[in-house]
């Protein structure tokens, strides 16, 4: 099989790859119906995250189940499923709990850019539709294995409630669908902080009523001039730099909550100013397989149609074309179909 490789900075090729086979009796191996790039995945682009070794990439996949262990009978060859990027077995404490992507047998995913995938702990992380979906709702469900389930998780963890002012911090991929969830969940006012105009243009449609383009005290300034001096009762946070968390943190009203979803990169909390502030916070990789049902059911029912943050496709021999576009900002989150 061929999949995406990353051998340094600036480096992906596309090349052949071992096959995906069956390694336990509980994975599942998947024929890949479309895949894509993660804005996470820039990081080891731009040299931010080392690599030490060149190695296979790509957490987000959804497609046709090919072969399954012995131990798995959640789901059959043939059947079309949706799982997360953290696998979880379903049935430990913490899945129990509703936090599946800490697991205790967790894995994460990490080869999914690639023709064929195997999905370790298949039976608790593989969801399979009822029947094939038209290939118009691919994208939206690609969306669900993390984005658009990383984004509801920054409205669940932020507790964003009806008739609440919510504002989300990063207009990329999972601050476009963390407007999504937001809506979704009944906040009144959302408030989308970005700067690139296609990208704020796509939030306003899937529900934004408030754009704010400037960033750091000036951003934090503007949202409490937008909520009477107080600041918003729900926070998304959906960047993950130190500057990202400093302005999340300073734009909600004391008794406010934020919920972080951008994977952190020397991010320092000050404690006097969090205990200060009365602020609540909570965040971490996205439980999305507790999500997974009702968000399948919201993209196949046409409620929400997260699969427009692609505004890129490209065959997957092509995946060093979509890094290159979505470092270079020319698009927002490039689909792979192979």
């Amino acid at each position: 099989m061929r999949g995406a490789v990353i051998h340094g900075p600036g480096d992906v090729r596309f090349e052949t790859l071992e096959d995906a086979k069956i390694l336990e009796p509980t994975d599942a191996i998947i024929r890949t119906a479309v895949t894509c790039v993660c804005g996470s995945d820039l990081w080891s682009y731009r040299g931010l995250e080392p690599t030490e070794q060149a190695h296979p990439m790509g957490h987000e996949y959804v497609g046709f189940v090919e072969e399954v262990g012995d131990q798995v009978t959640a789901v059959r060859p043939g059947q079309f499923v949706v799982g997360s990027f953290a696998t979880s077995d379903n049935t430990c404490a913490n899945c129990r709990n509703g936090f599946q992507s800490n697991c205790l047998n967790r894995e994460f995913m990490s080869t999914c850019q690639a023709e064929y995938v195997r999905i370790p702990n298949a039976q608790g992380t593989l969801v399979a539709t009822d029947q094939v979906p038209d290939e118009e709702l691919w994208p939206g469900l690609l969306a669900v294995s993390d984005v658009m389930g990383t984004g509801w998780w920054a409205a669940d963890a932020a507790e964003v409630t009806p008739g609440c002012t919510a504002v989300v911090v990063g207009d990329g991929a999972v601050g476009l669908c963390a407007v999504i969830a937001a809506k979704e969940m009944g906040a009144e006012r959302i408030i989308a902080m970005g700067r690139h105009e296609p990208r704020l243009k796509l939030a306003t449609e899937f529900g934004a009523t408030d754009i704010v383009t400037e960033r750091g005290q000036e951003g934090v300034a503007r949202i409490k001039e937008l909520t009477g001096g107080i600041g918003a009762d729900a926070v998304l946070e959906c960047v993950g730099t130190a500057q990202a968390m400093q302005q999340a943190l300073r734009s909600a009203r004391p008794g406010g909550n934020v919920g972080f979803v951008g994977v952190p990169h020397e991010v320092a909390i000050d404690g006097q100013e969090l205990f200060f502030s009365q602020v609540g916070l909570r965040g971490g990789p996205a439980p999305v397989r507790r999500y997974l049902p009702d968000l399948i059911d919201r993209v196949l029912t046409g409620a929400i149609n997260p699969g427009k943050v692609f505004d890129l496709a490209l065959p997957l021999e092509q995946v060093a074309e979509g890094y290159k576009a979505m470092d270079e900002r020319r698009a927002i989150k490039a689909l792979l179909k192979p």
